[in-house]
């Protein structure tokens, strides 16, 4: 583990300088992170190794709803998670895929329909954010979210996400203290370090990248078969979607196709 000044990881001040907006994710204490000076570190050693994978279990389905409400109209206490998806150098990921699945407040999986599943994707800060409820509790098992993260064209991550303070998490024998998030009423942060290579930012980003020419533009609610192009590329959209900045078609396989 590399010391940082003042306590502070390098992972910790880019974050706080990716946030645009205020957002209650536990931040206030870290300074502007041009305020105190960032030694080079060549792979993140800040004690924030790659995120562990876990089992997927027997409740995931494929081809969940692209949202990033999972939780509408259903019984529980509210609860919004939120974080960024980093590389091995710090470098944020933009366009990461994150598809979440969970039991309901009464420890039950939806294996019908997709109630309490949903697919996003990060924006141009690598930045993701999950309005869902607080999941119950089912023999053998701690309250948990379940995720699978994979950055563009790079292989799939599935874990699981845990609640500090639980009683069950000293008997769950997949319990894993890293996979813990920082929770506070309502509100539960965690960010994801996945193997993707890279060079560690020097300056987080602050503005989206320039489109590079296409007729590919965000804000645009984009059909099954539309077809863009992008950089020069000619691309067919996989799925409906609304286009936001980062999820540019080379960035989201799961959206857009080479034509």
């Amino acid at each position: 583990m590399t010391p940082q000044p003042h306590g502070f990881t390098r992972k910790q001040l880019l974050r706080a300088a990716l946030v645009a907006a205020p957002a209650p994710l536990l931040l206030a204490a870290v300074p502007a992170a041009s305020s105190v000076p960032l030694h080079p570190t060549p792979m993140c050693d800040d004690g924030d190794d790659e995120t562990p994978p876990q089992i997927e279990g027997p409740y995931f389905k494929p081809n969940s709803p692209l949202r990033t409400a999972i939780a509408t109209g259903l019984p529980g206490t509210a609860l919004t998670v939120s974080g960024y998806v980093f590389g091995t150098a710090c470098q944020p990921i933009a366009g990461a895929l994150l598809d979440f699945w969970q039991a309901d407040t009464n420890g039950a999986y939806d294996n019908v329909g997709f109630r309490l599943r949903g697919h996003q994707f990060t924006d141009a800060t690598g930045a993701y954010r999950l309005t869902t409820i607080v999941p119950g509790l089912y023999p053998g098992r701690t309250r948990h979210i379940h995720v699978k993260v994979q950055a563009p064209n790079r292989p799939i991550l599935t874990t699981q996400l845990y609640f500090p303070g639980e009683p069950r998490n000293s008997t769950d024998t997949l319990y894993d203290p890293r996979l813990l998030m920082t929770v506070r009423p309502g509100q539960a942060s965690f960010d994801f370090v996945l193997d993707v290579p890279g060079v560690p930012p020097t300056t987080p980003p602050s503005t989206p990248p320039s489109t590079p020419g296409g007729t590919w533009a965000p804000g645009v609610a984009y059909a099954v078969g539309a077809q863009v192009t992008y950089g020069g590329v000619a691309y067919r959209c996989l799925q409906a979607h609304t286009s936001m900045t980062g999820w540019e078609p080379p960035n989201v396989p799961a959206l857009w196709q080479r034509s």
